[in-house]
């Protein structure tokens, strides 16, 4: 019994914070309908078109917003209440999600317009995450990050299980606009979530939104070496291997085209991310983060050239189980150290950093999926990008040695925050930077 609780994911934060309970609960319940949402657009592109190119164009309206957007909705974030600032981004992505249902009972069936809500969609994403999870340092004490942030991903793989399989069956029988349906009533229960929560206001002295700010949340990234690390390393592995633009045209070529197999795809790679946050018990014990997050690029690229390499529908899909699992392990260990290695007054700037990364880039990866795929075909498309990750990973090891051997504390109940070379490093640089900042505020003043 003692193993398995070792083992398995850890329940605190759910237990000792309603606050945390709330948001996880509505926010999940919301994600699934979000999933949805996501499973329609791409098969609703790849009806009119039949194009994978079009399929990455996707990604792109998703990532360009999130690059362009990115920092500027951090350097928000940390200047106003972020609990307000969410809760109006989420109303925002409410109406969003109408429009896209309208357009479908419509039929309208214009690729542009649905480029255009993407794009939309994805400048109010671009302020609305970066301040939704500045709320995991707010609401959890340090030593529960690590579990908090493995819940997280266990509710976000759920709802990517949940939500493709069910917009499939709903789709094969209702049609794409129920699916868009159900997203838009679906934000009633993150508006819940979070309209629970205390208030949030800034930290007396932030700088106000703009682009100095943005600079100088970029400057304290670039003086601080885990979080370097952290975000190449996730950088490498999503812009080089990214394949979901790839799963309608392999569903397409190998297994007849039916949204029921294609909603397979998107599962079988949520249930390895639900498989490795349930077995989450051990994150939090491994010192070696930053080696971790490599490994578990470098697992991810080799699933991902199963992927490719597979014709078999049981092996296709093992392979992208085992790609999640390297996914959530490697996002896990991403957060984990975001949220510990940043001070409160820069954690909107860090987290915005982070979404860019986490959204912005794997919506890179599935454009160059997209067009390589077009240029040659969807396996060597896969197989190709699982190698490049593969060795990226290993060239961020090279390149970063002191990102390898950062170790963070085994347990902070049991040692203190400060046990180590390395995060003593981290606390001088951002102490460092604090400096020069206040200096050169003072020397404009």
């Amino acid at each position: 019994m003692a193993e398995r609780r070792r083992l398995v994911a850890d329940m605190r934060p759910l237990r000792e914070s309603p606050a945390f309970r709330r948001l996880w609960i509505g926010s999940g319940l919301s994600q699934i309908g979000s999933q949805m949402t996501v499973f329609a657009v791409v098969l609703q592109v790849f009806t009119i078109t039949h194009s994978s190119l079009a399929v990455g164009a996707v990604g792109l309206a998703t990532a360009l917003p999130a690059i362009a957007f990115g920092m500027v909705g951090g350097s928000i974030a940390d200047a106003v209440d972020r609990r307000r600032l969410v809760l109006s981004m989420t109303s925002l992505q409410a109406v969003i999600s109408a429009v896209f249902a309208t357009q479908a009972f419509l039929g309208v069936d214009q690729i542009w317009l649905l480029y255009v809500l993407v794009a939309v969609s994805g400048v109010v994403s671009s302020v609305n995450v970066p301040a939704r999870r500045t709320f995991l340092g707010r609401l959890l004490p340090a030593d529960r990050v690590p579990a908090g942030a493995a819940l997280n991903m266990l509710a976000m793989h759920a709802s990517i299980t949940v939500g493709p399989a069910l917009a499939g069956v709903i789709a094969g029988a209702w049609g794409l606009k129920v699916c868009y349906l159900v997203d838009a009533v679906s934000f009633s229960a993150a508006l819940w979530g979070v309209g629970r929560l205390p208030a949030m206001p800034p930290e007396p002295g932030t700088a106000r939104p703009g682009a100095r700010a943005v600079l100088d949340g970029l400057r304290f990234i670039a003086s601080t070496r885990v979080l370097v690390g952290a975000l190449l390393a996730d950088m490498s592995a999503t812009v080089l291997a990214m394949p979901i633009a790839l799963f309608p045209a392999i569903n397409a070529d190998h297994f007849g085209g039916s949204p029921r197999t294609l909603g397979l795809f998107t599962t079988s790679l949520a249930v390895g991310g639900i498989i490795g946050s349930t077995l989450s018990g051990p994150v939090g014990r491994v010192s070696r983060q930053g080696l971790a997050m490599l490994v578990a690029g470098g697992v991810w690229g080799l699933a991902l050239v199963g992927f490719g390499l597979a014709h078999v529908l049981w092996l296709v899909l093992g392979a992208l189980v085992v790609a999640g699992v390297a996914d959530v392990t490697a996002v896990v260990f991403r957060t984990t150290l975001v949220q510990v290695a940043t001070p409160d007054r820069y954690r909107g700037r860090v987290s915005a950093a982070e979404y860019v990364v986490g959204m912005g880039f794997p919506q890179l990866g599935n454009f160059r999926a997209g067009a390589i795929a077009s240029a040659t075909s969807p396996g060597v498309s896969a197989v190709s990008g699982g190698l490049a990750a593969v060795v990226g990973a290993g060239l961020i090891g090279l390149a970063l040695p002191a990102f390898v051997r950062y170790r963070a504390p085994v347990s902070a109940d049991a040692v203190p925050t400060n046990v180590n070379k390395d995060t003593e490093v981290i606390d001088a640089e951002a102490l460092a930077v604090d400096r020069m900042l206040d200096e050169e505020t003072t020397a404009t003043g």
